[in-house]
């Protein structure tokens, strides 16, 4: 769910979040300094109560029914630590690089796209470095989606939808994606001005690489293979559009992100997904540098990555949760789109959240002349 540069208007539309600010009381908010977590290790989703009584945080994420269910979760955290919670947004990134440029950071814990988070981890980062003391990230299942600034927020993938009554003879994976002969019909990617894992990981797995060896990426092979279908394709800007796009049967097949193959299907539309070589994709949760209370930022980050408050942002989305013991409570077209659902968690591939942060900008530049030629 790629956001450099957009907005997540690819949500579900319920409108942005209200700002939900419960106003401190007793004396001015305690500084980290101040704040008893306890002792022991941390735990996912445990929070000492009354730590962080009066201490004000600040949640920005990207509207609607995410950022909802978001701050559904933390409700628990609310009220167990004692803490003050606004929520804002949408996540805009140049907002993050003034607040932290001009030392005036609002916004304590950040959800940004996973690039842009490993883009900003180090010296010259916009997020500071994580305390893993605080944070427990032991029962998270897939731990190359931690990084030293950030940890998921949520994952999903990147799958292909194909209208079921298109091909009664379905296709089974990125070879018939490419194959326009068998296969005829419109192909439906992201059309955006932003890069990251997706259709340049199918056309080298379409071409044989195996997954374990497609990083660092053969972007020249990945566009030669584009190349061969770019006549069929139709590109989606939102999310919403991808939905539309099977819902009005536009796209034969459609790479979306399976939260939208998920409320396409729901809604009534004749498609189905091909697990096999789907992508896995995450949010990430930072903390700007010059935060107020880091300490503070950073316990709520752990609270929200425990199993209860991870199920429950999945009940209200049909992303899948990044603690492995989550047991959320979904329909049975919904168990259908969870990711961590064993025999859809064997066929996924993992992508390298480094490569692509180290390579956007030259591969931005390339996809948007491709985009154009």
């Amino acid at each position: 769910m790629l956001k450099h540069n957009k907005t997540r208007v690819a949500l579900p539309v319920l409108g942005i979040t209200a700002a939900v600010l419960l106003s401190a009381c007793g004396s001015g908010p305690q500084q980290s300094a101040d704040i008893d977590l306890g002792t022991g290790p941390a735990q996912a989703g445990v929070t000492k109560e009354g730590a962080l009584k009066g201490v004000n945080l600040t949640f920005s994420s990207w509207g609607g029914i995410y950022q909802d269910a978001q701050i559904a979760a933390l409700e628990e955290f609310k009220s167990i630590s004692g803490a003050n919670l606004l929520s804002d947004g949408p996540t805009e990134y140049a907002k993050v690089k003034a607040q932290v440029d001009s030392k005036n950071v609002t916004w304590d814990v950040v959800d940004s796209d996973i690039i842009w988070a490993e883009k900003n981890c180090g010296p010259d980062g916009l997020l500071m470095d994580l305390d893993f003391s605080i944070i427990d990230t032991s029962n998270i299942e897939h731990q190359e989606l931690v990084g030293s600034c950030y940890v998921p927020a949520m994952q999903y993938s990147y799958v292909i939808m194909y209208n079921t009554e298109k091909y009664p003879t379905p296709p089974t994976g990125w070879q018939d994606f490419f194959d326009t002969a068998k296969f005829p019909g419109k192909r439906a990617i992201a059309g955006f001005e932003d890069v990251g894992p997706g259709v340049y990981e199918g056309a080298l797995l379409a071409e044989g690489v195996a997954p374990e060896n497609l990083y660092p990426l053969d972007m020249d092979k990945a566009y030669a293979k584009l190349d061969t279908i770019k006549d069929s394709l139709i590109y989606w800007k939102t999310g919403a559009e991808s939905q539309q796009m099977m819902e009005s049967g536009e796209a034969d097949m459609a790479l979306v992100w399976s939260g939208r193959g998920f409320a396409a299907v729901e809604n009534g539309a004749k498609y189905a997904p091909i697990w096999d070589g789907s992508l896995l994709i995450a949010d990430a949760l930072g903390v700007p540098k010059g935060a107020k209370n880091p300490k503070a930022a950073m316990a709520l980050i752990n609270h929200y990555l425990g199993a209860a408050a991870q199920a429950k942002v999945t009940e209200m989305t049909a992303y899948s949760p990044v603690h492995k013991d989550a047991a959320p409570q979904l329909s049975e077209l919904g168990k259908q789109y969870l990711i961590t659902e064993p025999e859809i968690a064997a066929k996924i591939v993992s992508t390298d959240t480094a490569w692509w942060a180290a390579n956007y900008d030259a591969e931005l530049e390339r996809w948007v002349k491709w985009l154009q030629g």
